[in-house]
């Protein structure tokens, strides 16, 4: 649902909550039932979420231009050592 307003010559404006892509350009006025103009408003994008905007923002920025990574994030985990086989010939072998 979206909100429209409508301004009445003698009553001044009127909003009314219809389906987008609903509305037309006059309506009857409510209080008087003459006829009432569509008055064309700015969308209320400061009734969003600051975070939300945030988020849609970076998301849109990072489309364009990835951030590089240089090395794998760490997961906080020490990486485990394998232990050296017993036998000295398996040594020289590479280590995957």
């Amino acid at each position: 649902m979206v909100t429209y307003q409508y301004n009445c010559d003698d009553d001044g404006p009127t909003d009314v909550r219809l389906p987008m892509g609903t509305a037309t350009e006059t309506i009857a006025c409510p209080v008087c039932t003459q006829p009432a103009r569509r008055v064309f408003t700015s969308p209320m994008l400061s009734a969003v979420d600051q975070n939300r905007m945030k988020l849609i923002d970076s998301t849109k920025a990072t489309s364009d231009r990835p951030e590089v990574v240089t090395s794998i994030p760490s997961d906080g985990r020490r990486k485990k050592q394998p232990m050296a086989p017993p036998n000295p010939m398996l040594q020289k072998l590479p280590r995957p």
